[in-house]
């Protein structure tokens, strides 16, 4: 039998897509409650976030998955609230709790309510905003996952372009918290300032072809160890320029343009790796493993996500100003 907070049937708003395309094609409706099925809980959605995959699957794109979505959908992947709705066979103790989750490949977050497994839930730590949650399920798990790969002590020296998104701002902090010296790129004087403010020691406009030298004379002459590589393009090349022999360059995105042929001179002697993919959760433990870690992380003030808020009706303004680079820190949609 299913238990309920509130009485199935009732319009809620979501959004969704009925044409792939531009941002303007997600429409803010009303739509029937969703039910949860066996297994199943559903939440009323406090926090929804908005991943730069979302954008490309709006527009057709296939991404990691195995074809495009299926017309209409709910978009949204990572959601958090209060779960106020359970499914037969999910334990009674959930009914209530502040919760978050990430739901897979499964879309149905930009809503304001939303179903899921109950073997996906993480009780949210105490203190710990629905916005942040939502912020380390995602983000905060591939930041941590990343920087398993190469990870920082009081030695190194480690360059983070793109500083001021939503990774970048966790690797920043990250590389701080083990006593690394950390050099954060970002675009433009108010998101340097953000990144100086967030603990780097020093934060460069990478849109000044003169940032280079700038970080060359902070350092003294002195190598940076660890470029954690989410860009690409030129900025990128320039911030591997900086590495010296036996340097680390991971690689895990290029939001500025393909990497491709490019990359194979960005250094000679050091380890340039992707790690994107299974090779991350080879090395994590698997996907939970790292969202317990990054919620832990931030419950206990280790890691503290810089948020974009924008209304859940407003989620077409979100994807094109995360597409504009117009956003700091996760894009999360608020009910």
């Amino acid at each position: 039998m299913e238990t309920e907070t509130r009485s199935l049937g009732d319009a809620m708003h979501a959004v969704r897509l009925y044409a792939f395309g531009p941002a303007e094609n997600l429409t803010y409706e009303t739509a029937a409650d969703p039910v949860p099925e066996p297994g199943e809980v559903r939440i009323a959605v406090a926090a929804a976030g908005v991943h730069l995959l979302d954008t490309a699957l709006r527009e057709g794109q296939q991404g990691p998955l195995p074809e495009p979505p299926t017309l209409p959908t709910v978009p949204g992947r990572e959601v958090a609230g209060v779960v106020d709705a359970l499914g037969d066979g999910v334990a009674e103790a959930w009914l209530g709790r502040r919760v978050v989750a990430h739901l897979g490949f499964a879309p149905g977050g930009y809503a304001e309510l939303a179903v899921t497994g109950a073997e996906r839930l993480h009780e949210i730590p105490d203190g710990l905003g629905f916005a942040e949650a939502v912020a380390m399920i995602g983000t905060g798990r591939t930041a941590l996952g990343i920087a398993q790969f190469a990870e920082p002590g009081p030695d190194d020296v480690v360059v983070v372009p793109a500083a001021a998104g939503g990774i970048g701002t966790l690797l920043v902090q990250h590389a701080k918290n083990a006593g690394a010296t950390v050099i954060g790129l970002a675009g433009g004087p108010e998101k340097t300032a953000r990144v100086r403010a967030n603990g780097a020691d020093l934060a460069v406009d990478y849109t000044d072809s003169g940032w280079p030298a700038k970080v060359r004379a902070h350092l003294g002459g002195l190598p940076a160890t660890i470029v954690y590589d989410g860009v690409g393009g030129a900025a990128a090349r320039e911030a591997v320029a900086l590495l010296g022999p036996g340097g680390r360059h991971l690689v895990f995105g290029w939001s500025a343009e393909g990497i491709g042929e490019g990359r194979q001179g960005y250094f000679v002697d050091g380890l340039s790796e992707s790690v994107l993919g299974p090779a991350m959760l080879q090395r994590a433990g698997g996907l939970r493993a790292l969202e317990l870690r990054a919620l832990t992380e931030a419950g206990e003030g280790r890691l503290r996500p810089a948020v974009t808020r924008f209304p859940l009706s407003e989620a077409a303004a979100a994807h094109r100003a995360l597409q504009n680079r117009g956003t700091i820190g996760k894009v999360v949609l608020e009910p």
